[in-house]
């Protein structure tokens, strides 16, 4: 691979041709398209352009576009699951761990894009899979947590089942409501949080 291959710093900006691009520099920026356009978008000579590399630097690393779109697809749930779980196991608190998941979640902005996406893809064979790992640890974290708060067995699914779906909701809603303000979010999110976490 050419010693000049590297990441841009961002899409309208040339490239600091300075160190090899990895696989995973290559699976972070096809997510980064998913985010933008969808997993349709994801092809390998127009992310080759926007890393400012040619195409045998991604071949380097990957035999296929597939294979690029697995690696995307582990990266997301590797990430996601460091990133939302493993920032909340220091609160002792399972209602004040809750609170910071609604905010921390509430706050996100690309990976809301990405799962939007990914969604919409589920009959893709690699996105279904991963989809769904993703929901049910998501879905299976709530339960436990709203048990620890003290709710019962069912109640806690219940309520953990109720709170995935406003979450979903809310992203397939979003693009066809006029946008919030910021204070108007914040206002939305308390609520959702007032309503959703037992006292």
């Amino acid at each position: 691979m050419p010693a000049s291959d590297v990441p841009a710093a961002d899409p309208g900006t040339p490239p600091a041709r300075t160190a090899r691009l990895s696989a995973g520099d290559w699976a972070q920026a096809a997510l980064d398209v998913i985010a933008e356009s969808g997993v349709s978008a994801l092809a390998v000579e127009p992310l080759a352009r926007r890393l400012g590399v040619t195409k045998g630097s991604f071949y380097w690393h990957f035999p296929s576009r597939d294979a690029l779109m697995q690696a995307a697809l582990d990266r997301w749930e590797e990430v996601e699951q460091e990133q939302v779980f493993g920032s909340l196991e220091e609160v002792p608190d399972p209602r004040e761990r809750l609170r910071l998941l609604f905010q921390m979640v509430g706050h996100e902005t690309k990976p809301h894009a990405i799962y939007s996406e990914l969604l919409k893809a589920l009959e893709h064979p690699a996105v279904a899979p991963v989809v769904e790992r993703v929901s049910q640890r998501r879905l299976d974290y709530l339960t436990a947590s709203f048990r620890q708060a003290g709710l019962g067995r069912g109640e806690s699914q219940h309520r953990a089942r109720l709170t995935y779906a406003a979450y979903v909701g809310f992203l397939q809603l979003r693009p066809h409501q006029p946008k919030m303000t910021h204070e108007e979010f914040e206002e939305y999110l308390e609520h959702v949080i007032n309503t959703l976490i037992p006292v």
